[in-house]
């Protein structure tokens, strides 16, 4: 019951991410859903590899870590959508093939560290705090111009985009336009390890809006699991 309740939420999930796409004038496809594992435990989320979400986004690097080992399936790509503690960099750039949550210089030279001890260009998104809550982590908007030069010297570090959590819903499609809008700006000029062609915004309450102001990644974790036990 739960695999067949699964595959068909993911299934309306990827409907409306079409539905969006199409309203958006997108090429149907062009927006990749990231399932966000982090509510459930390593065998349900093997259950909804099983239902055809094999991008999986995990909050905490822990987590991540003990369900890799667990599940032990290669199909299987591990995002990192959480705050990331130097401490824990080793291990988690050893099992993601995206950290989306870079949101310091300093976390981005540990990166880098991490990288070349193992001889691997890590994959990262630049996290911006864009609703600029205090709470939040990540780049102020006005520091994306000096981050990215600081990457420029980071041998083992590939920036693909950027992320952003939105504040409160009635501020999401502004905030997701301004990330859309930082992305333009920032593209002209840009060093050879750093691509701005993916913005990561929207989750289960938003990824509509997201997809209609330029998400390229949608992290949807509650209605993946809508009617489970």
């Amino acid at each position: 019951m739960t695999i067949q309740q699964l595959r068909e939420n993911v299934e309306v999930v990827r409907e409306r991410i079409r539905t969006a796409e199409i309203r958006s004038g997108r090429k149907s496809g062009s927006v990749q859903l990231v399932g966000v594992s982090k509510y459930v435990d390593a065998a349900t989320t093997a259950q909804l590899v099983a239902a055809g979400c094999t991008v999986l986004g995990e909050n905490r690097p822990q987590a991540m870590w003990e369900k890799a080992t667990a599940l032990n399936d290669p199909q299987i790509a591990w995002h990192l959508i959480g705050h990331l503690q130097r401490n824990k960099v080793k291990r988690t750039v050893e099992i993601a093939t995206l950290i989306q949550s870079a949101d310091s210089t300093r976390l981005l030279d540990a990166i880098n560290i991490a990288g070349t001890e193992t001889n691997r260009v890590v994959q990262v998104l630049l996290e911006v705090n864009i609703s600029s809550e205090a709470a939040k982590h990540g780049f102020a908007p006005i520091e994306l111009t000096s981050t990215i030069e600081h990457v420029s010297r980071l041998r083992f570090v590939q920036v693909n985009g950027l992320m952003c959590m939105a504040g409160d819903a009635a501020d999401a499609r502004h905030e997701f336009a301004a990330l859309r809008e930082l992305t333009a700006a920032q593209r002209s000029n840009l060093p050879d390890n750093v691509r701005l062609d993916e913005l990561s915004m929207g989750m289960s309450g938003d990824f509509e809006i997201a997809i209609e102001e330029g998400a390229t990644i949608v992290r949807v974790g509650s209605l993946l699991f809508k009617g489970l036990g």
